[in-house]
């Protein structure tokens, strides 16, 4: 594993402040640090945050890991997402990124408070070990108009990867990390088409429909990372109302 020199969690600066760092990434994601410092909001998502400042701010967690955890044979690049609970009043038993609502204490919203509330989050919901991570970009504040969130997905590396799972089953169902491969792969993606006839990118994954926010996100990070494979966007797979 390449591992990030002189480094060891999450980089701090002053204060105790969380820092952005490229420092010693692994080579495979130099593509993914391009994108992320040129993608524009409009080539993400036409869902922009309201110019009157409305949503709650939250966070997201987009980590790649090298796909070669303890006990694992090696499936190269990989993403780790996770299923929410089917209980859930927001976005129930969908597959998406660990994340969540900022909290007072992860500061401010305009700062570091969306790296520390990705971080927060994902530790509560994966048992994620957060000194094992490097995190190395920001994208654009986007929103979810469906459940009013401003989010801000900040992206990161698994320099140390920590056995992950469900910590708390009334908010998560279940913990699991998919290849990047397995995501380019034409044969597993789709287009999902919604009563209301929105349509949007889909990765059937895992066991799993990824669709919706988190679909969106990656489709995007693919392409713009140059990793896209032609796919056949005829291929649809039908939502139900309760999506």
């Amino acid at each position: 594993m390449t591992r990030a020199s002189d480094t060891q969690g999450p980089a701090r600066g002053h204060a105790g402040s969380v820092m952005l760092s490229k420092e010693g990434l692994p080579g495979w994601l130099d593509p993914v640090v391009r994108a992320v410092e040129t993608v524009r909001p409009t080539q993400l998502s036409r869902f922009l945050p309201p110019a009157d400042g409305a949503g709650r701010q939250s966070a997201v967690l987009i980590l790649f890991g090298d796909g070669t955890r303890e006990g694992e044979g090696g499936r190269g690049p990989e993403l780790l997402l996770m299923e929410r609970a089917g209980s859930l009043r927001s976005h129930p038993g969908q597959p998406a990124f660990p994340g969540g609502a900022l909290d007072p204490e992860d500061g401010d919203p305009r700062g570091d408070g969306p790296l520390r509330a990705a971080l927060r989050e994902a530790e509560e919901e994966t048992g994620l070990d957060p000194a094992g991570v490097q995190l190395f970009g920001v994208l654009p504040k986007l929103y979810i108009p469906v459940s009013g969130f401003v989010v801000t997905p900040v992206l990161a590396w698994w320099r140390e990867p920590t056995p992950v799972g469900v910590v708390d089953p009334a908010e998560t169902a279940r913990v699991f990390t998919v290849p990047v491969a397995d995501l380019t792969d034409p044969a597993n993606r789709v287009t999902t088409i919604h009563p209301s006839g929105h349509r949007g990118p889909a990765f059937l994954v895992e066991s799993a429909l990824v669709w919706g926010f988190t679909a969106g996100i990656i489709d995007r990070l693919l392409h713009f990372a140059g990793w896209e494979r032609p796919w056949d966007r005829e291929k649809q797979v039908p939502l139900d109302w309760r999506a």
